[in-house]
């Protein structure tokens, strides 16, 4: 029994040792447990290359805060606050956007400054659409500020009004409104909730900014 504890075999006679075909048995199952070693390696190798191909989940919108499918017809009601211009429209209808009306919208919303038009972000018009509903209102939004050519906004940086040197306003996705009937807060909390773009907050100047960008707050 000594050699058989020596060999880390215990339970093992002598007679047993010297037998060859102890000395076969025991090597099948050494190269089997060895064997079993190998293949629980190689899996915990793959495992980490597994993971690594899994795809990244992307952040996006809430779906739900901007339920548009539930309506045959968009449409917009706008009061220039600069131009005293006022229009009212359907923009979307019967699945598509009316290229008319977007133009329509465009010059509406144009740098009232130097008159100069840009295409405004579909995406920003269907945020109004749907802050429209929220209020549940059929007043106008009055506009502050749509478009603003680059031009026109370092000229208002420069003159300290608070504008920022990338602001969206030069792509056409943003727009400062307020909404006559409704408090500013009331319009900030409406928009805050649609989870869908930047609301920025702005009680001493009037207006409520909204944006299409990531969904953020100020």
């Amino acid at each position: 029994m000594v050699a058989g504890s020596t060999l880390g075999l215990s339970g093992c006679s002598l007679v047993d040792i010297l037998s060859g075909d102890f000395f076969s048995s025991w090597k099948d199952e050494a190269e089997s447990k060895r064997e079993q070693i190998v293949q629980g390696s190689a899996k915990n190798a793959e495992a980490p290359q597994i993971a690594k191909a899994q795809p990244q989940t992307k952040t996006a919108r809430n779906p739900s805060a901007m339920p548009l499918e539930r309506y045959d017809a968009r449409y917009l009601s706008f009061h220039h606050t600069h131009t005293g211009e006022k229009l009212k429209l359907t923009y979307w209808e019967n699945g598509k956007y009316l290229r008319d009306a977007l133009a329509e919208v465009n010059h509406h919303l144009r740098d009232h400054r130097n008159n100069e038009v840009t295409q405004m972000d579909r995406d920003l018009l269907d945020q109004l659409f749907v802050l429209h509903k929220k209020l549940d209102t059929d007043k106008p939004f009055h506009i502050i500020s749509g478009y603003r050519s680059p031009r026109t906004n370092e000229m208002l940086r420069r003159q300290g009004r608070g504008v920022a040197k990338r602001s969206m306003h030069m792509t056409g996705k943003a727009i400062d409104i307020r909404v006559p009937g409704h408090s500013l807060s009331q319009v900030r909390l409406a928009a805050l909730s649609m989870h869908s773009g930047g609301v920025g907050y702005y009680p001493s100047s009037q207006f409520v900014h909204l944006d299409t960008g990531r969904v953020r707050r100020w």
